[in-house]
């Protein structure tokens, strides 16, 4: 069965949008990090913002990890029509749980969310997510999208967490399911 992995780059303030502030930190253990979720060869589960942010900046990026998102099966979930430019690209509509737990019992890489807030959140509540891996800046935003809006009530159990450097920690989660 395949796994669920949410990944975020969050402010002490629980924001992940628009993560241009992560930028003055970036580092080699940020780097490290992300590149494990890159090179494992999971395939990307998305929401349409995102989708179409990403489907713009990587086909002709020569950034590290570009190869990745160019060439994996990217599952994009929305239920308006969207057009599906990008290489290996899928959409998935209908009802979210139903079709995530179909796409999860499939045979298969893990299925990795970048960004994508709205959809995570829904993962998150419909208790669908095994493990959400956070890069932690210190810096307090006080507005945008967070990842825990009102609403979304879960418990987390530490797995790993490590000093990435400049204040930055990265913290890996797996939900405790009832």
């Amino acid at each position: 069965m395949r796994k669920i992995i949410v990944t975020e780059f969050i402010s002490l303030d629980g924001v992940i949008e628009n993560p241009a502030w992560t930028f003055p930190y970036w580092n080699d253990a940020i780097a490290s990090f992300k590149a494990a979720e890159t090179s494992a060869g999971e395939h990307m589960l998305l929401g349409r913002v995102t989708y179409q942010a990403f489907a713009s900046a990587w086909p002709n990026s020569k950034d590290q990890g570009a190869q990745y998102f160019n060439s994996t099966r990217k599952y994009v979930v929305s239920n308006s029509p969207i057009t599906l430019d990008w290489n290996n690209s899928v959409q998935i509509k209908g009802d979210l749980a139903e079709e995530i737990t179909r796409l999860k019992q499939q045979d298969g890489p893990d299925l990795v969310v970048h960004g994508s807030g709205r959809l995570a959140q829904s993962l998150l509540q419909n208790q669908l997510v095994d493990q959400v891996r956070l890069l932690m800046y210190p810096v307090v935003l006080g507005k945008g999208q967070r990842l825990f809006e009102n609403g979304v009530k879960l418990t987390l159990k530490l797995v790993e967490s490590k000093d990435m450097g400049g204040g930055v920690i990265g913290l890996i989660y797996a939900p405790e399911r009832a």
